[in-house]
Parts: C-alpha cells; structure tokens; sequence
C-alpha cells in the first residue's frame, strides 16, 4: 500500500459534538503547557551546566558539544521522519472512521442503534449497528488510493485485494475475530445468542461485492450498505434492538475509564 498518494475521501466528515473543545484543550496543552516546560527545561539544565563549569573550574568545549548537538538533532529529525507516516496512516484512519460513522447515523430513523469506537481487549471495533436486520460489526479501512488509474477492491475468496495488491494484514480474519468476541459478549450479558455479522467498509472505493452468500463477512463500499441491510430479514425486534443496544451501552460506558 505504499505507492498509495491520495486520500479516498471526497469530503472532510463533519465536526463531531465537542470537537472544538478537545481542539481547544489540545492547542492549550500544546502551547501553553508543553511548550513552556520544555522552554524552561532548557533553561534550567543551561543554567546547570553553567554551576557545574563555575565548580569544576572547566574550560568550554564547543566542539565536544557541538558533536552531541549534531547527533541529538540528527536522531530527533530521524525520529520524525520514522514516525510522520504512522501519523499521516492515523489522521486518515481517524478521517475514515468519522465519515463512516458520521454515514452510519442515518440509520437510526430505520431503527438502528448505533455505537462508534467500541474498546475490547487490545483493539477496538470502529462501528456496531444494532436492527431490526440484527447486529453487525464494521470495519473502516481508509486505504489511500493511487493519484491516478482505477480504485477497485475485489474480493478473491478468503482474500481482499486493492487494485491488484494484497494487504499485509487481511481484514477478513479481524472483521470475524470483532463479529466473535461481540458475540460472546451480547451472549455473556444478555444470555441470548444474538447473531453477528462482521462488515468491512472502504469509503471512496469502487467495492466488487462476492455474489450473496459466498462468504459471511459483507465488503462494501459505505453507500451500499443501507440497501444491503434493506434485503435482509427481520431478526431482531424492537425489543430485543433495545436489550442488545442496552448491555452494549453498559459495557462502553463500563470500559470508557479502563482504556
């Protein structure tokens, strides 16, 4: 995925409620907290040195620490540049999943109950929706698409392919290990079977959907979903929508302060 440039997403996703608080708390932290630590960090450890050059009566040496200068700074920008990608890969994750789940609300006049960013034990579910079709877990993959030529994912059997590339990791086999651990979960806490199925969504791809009923794990592009649950069955009722959505919403506000 490397030779990927642009971003799938059209549009930037809307402003989630207090978004301009956290921007706000992050930009206070950043610049009138970090930045004045560091500055007086700096300060402090020069002022330091100079007691220590005063007691131990030692000529300067510039060279001596324009050398650890030289390598500090280099292993910082190396640093940087290691780190940037992960951080570019994140901020278009966190754009995806927005858009996604910003799409996803639409559904509730349908009857849906939907939840975003749901914690487990070392990974978290981007989305749940929870209606009369039944509970289904989604997975936003915001891959980056080329500048230029067709933007085609194809699903060939157990495999997910991106214009012809493979991911390093397949996000079949985490969409269904996300469907199985809710399972268990709704079934630990409701003592109902409740069933799940795993979804994989790609904003801004073009999606080929595997004929219906090859496999369990839905990939589609977030337009086609609406219709896809339109098709299926009436699983759940309206109460048991609320039961799954209650013990779903206890667990969440439960783990909110563990993670």
């Amino acid at each position: 995925m490397k030779a990927y440039k642009r971003s799938p997403l059209k549009d930037k996703p809307l402003r989630n409620p207090g978004q301009s608080v956290d921007e706000q708390r992050s930009d206070l932290v950043y610049d009138k907290v970090l930045g004045p630590f560091l500055l007086a960090l700096l300060v402090v450890l020069l002022a330091a040195f100079e007691w220590w050059r005063h007691f131990s009566a030692s000529p300067p040496q510039p060279w001596l620490y324009t050398i650890i200068a030289a390598v500090v700074a280099g292993y910082s920008a190396w640093q940087i540049r290691q780190a940037w990608p992960q951080i570019d890969a994140l901020r278009l994750a966190r754009e995806g999943e927005q858009a996604v789940g910003q799409y996803l609300e639409h559904l509730r006049k349908s009857g849906y109950q939907i939840f975003h960013d749901i914690p487990g034990q070392g990974f978290n579910v981007d989305h749940v929706v929870i209606g009369p079709a039944g509970v289904f877990t989604i997975e936003t993959k915001t891959w980056s698409k080329p500048l230029r030529g067709e933007t085609r994912i194809v699903v060939d059997g157990e495999r997910i392919l991106a214009n012809g590339m493979e991911p390093e990791r397949n996000p079949i086999i985490q969409a269904r290990a996300q469907a199985t651990w809710l399972h268990g979960l709704l079934k630990e806490s409701t003592g109902r079977a409740v069933p799940v199925r795993p979804a994989i969504l790609f904003p801004g791809w073009f999606v080929e959907c595997p004929p219906a009923g090859q496999s369990d794990v839905w990939v589609l592009n977030p337009k086609a979903l609406p219709a896809f649950l339109g098709h299926e069955p009436e699983r759940l009722s309206a109460e048991e929508v609320k039961l799954a959505a209650f013990h779903l919403s206890r667990y969440v506000r439960g783990s909110s302060g563990k993670h």
